[in-house]
């Protein structure tokens, strides 16, 4: 094509819409500015000409492009795709979208050809489209770094098995418990958060292009090929359920916003943990900050931030809801909306996930304070009140016997270990030396050794259970730790 020619095609764009044919009038300049969406939906580059290069590939496959067409096309797209990427394009508001940047541009290069590109399809449901095929890029690379979290938590599970913590209900000390056994805790929730994605990934999976508008095609077009092009497990159903579709992105954001639940629970715990009162972690100085006028404050900011940004991921969510609620069949420009929340999730989440993988992987946990905060407790009472069970004596009339045990040793600042076996008798006569390995906090641990329980023994066939899961989800889905 000749340099003039590119620049009258190029002019003609400009000035004409793409979608201007029955209008008289050009479109006002604030509502141009108002509707645009290129400063959201830029990021749908690589998507949309991954989409295009599917759907041309179909087009000569029903014999609607020639294979040379075919070919200019595809070549194009692809210096589009590393033009974009090395900012050798502008992108223009007056163009609206992403979609329409890039056909445009294809157009300018390549003429007429490139306009035979959008046969059989819709900007309706090429952006659904690329929605799709970003939402499940991110869905997998945000199951690579739960995996990565809790690999972590495995090792540390697997160091700490022994490591004795009180464990809190109402965050009072109730019952010692093992390190290893609370890190696990949250390995369950990333394990179900990591379910939730996979299941989600299902409904995420499917292929709206062909679509068109809403009705479908009248050209001979190929769904299937389509979907096994881009990887998706099958065509949508219903052409007009699939553009208005965007329950896919309500449910991963639904599912983001359990994630980051996740991650502010612990972090609140860590935060709370590495307080001087508490003592019990130590987090790697890079992860903290000063304070501008006291020298002595070392801050969470990570966890803190982490704990902030899940009320931003829980708005997303409401976000997108309401902006569903009313919307009739089928696209209405509305939809425009769905990027922001989804995308703002999608960043935010990330960082989150990536901040505290490389937290917990560097925390250091104070083992000895940790025990004697679980020692000073009184975190084997209900051990002790089991040993009366045991015996024969009912257990409300024991609950009282170790409620006066503990009154006495409060009086006497005393722990139970302190006592005497001639202490102990006085409190009731089936008590005898036997009582010995019950006081010992370590055999609190070690006699919780059922499935769930928190003995060293139980933390460990934890610890592999969750490794084989994670090498099982790791092979599945083809990622690779890098180390």
């Amino acid at each position: 094509m000749s340099e003039n020619m590119s620049e009258n095609i190029a002019t003609e764009i400009m000035n004409m819409k793409l979608w201007k044919g029955c209008f008289k009038q050009n479109l006002n300049k604030f509502v141009e500015q108002f509707t645009e969406s290129i400063t959201v939906d830029r990021r749908l580059y690589k998507e949309d000409i991954e989409g295009s290069i599917a759907h041309v590939t179909m087009l000569h496959s029903c014999g609607l492009v020639k294979e040379e067409e075919k070919e200019i096309i595809i070549k194009t797209l692809k210096e589009i795709e590393v033009d974009i990427e090395q900012n050798r394009i502008e992108l223009k508001t007056e163009l609206e979208d992403i979609h329409m940047n890039i056909e445009s541009e294809l157009i300018k290069r390549i003429g007429d050809t490139g306009r035979k590109l959008h046969t059989g399809r819709s900007r309706n449901d090429q952006i659904v489209t690329d929605l799709r095929l970003y939402t499940r890029k991110h869905i997998d690379f945000i199951i690579e770094l739960l995996l990565t979290i809790m690999k972590h938590l495995a090792n540390l599970s697997e160091k700490h098995a022994k490591t004795i913590m009180p464990g809190f209900t109402h965050f009072q000390i109730a019952q010692p418990i093992s390190l290893g056994h609370y890190l696990l805790a949250y390995a369950c929730m990333f394990q179900r958060d990591i379910n939730r994605l996979i299941d989600c990934r299902k409904r995420v999976n499917i292929n709206p292009l062909g679509s068109a508008a809403l009705a479908g095609t009248t050209h001979h077009i190929n769904r299937y090929l389509t979907a096994k092009l881009l990887h998706f497990d099958e065509p949508s159903e219903n052409c007009l359920d699939s553009i208005s579709d965007r329950d896919f992105v309500i449910e991963f954001i639904s599912t983001c916003c359990l994630i980051v639940m996740h991650l502010s629970r612990i972090s609140e715990e860590f935060i709370i943990f590495m307080n001087p009162q508490f003592n019990f972690l130590s987090l790697p100085e890079s992860f903290l900050t000063g304070s501008s006028i006291m020298p002595q404050k070392k801050n969470p900011d990570v966890l803190e931030l982490i704990r902030g940004k899940t009320g931003r991921i829980y708005a997303n969510l409401i976000n997108i809801l309401t902006t569903m609620k009313c919307q009739t069949l089928a696209y209405n420009r509305d939809l425009q909306e769905d990027k922001l929340p989804l995308f703002d999730t999608v960043d935010n989440i990330v960082m989150c996930l990536v901040a505290f993988g490389k937290l917990i992987e560097k925390s250091i946990f104070n083992e000895q304070e940790m025990y004697e905060t679980a020692i000073k407790g009184f975190s084997i009472s209900t051990d002790v009140a089991d040993y009366l069970v045991k015996k024969g004596v009912p257990f409300r009339t024991s609950h009282e016997i170790v409620g006066s045990m503990i009154k006495y040793c409060k009086e006497k600042h005393k722990t139970f270990s302190d006592l005497t076996l001639t202490e102990l008798k006085t409190f009731h006569n089936f008590i005898s030396d036997d009582i010995i390995d019950i006081l010992c906090i370590e055999n609190s641990l070690k006699f919780k050794n059922h499935v769930g329980g928190t003995s060293p023994d139980q933390v460990k066939i934890s610890v592999q259970s969750f490794r084989l899961y994670i090498q099982k989800i790791t092979n599945k889905l083809e990622f690779k730790f890098n180390d």
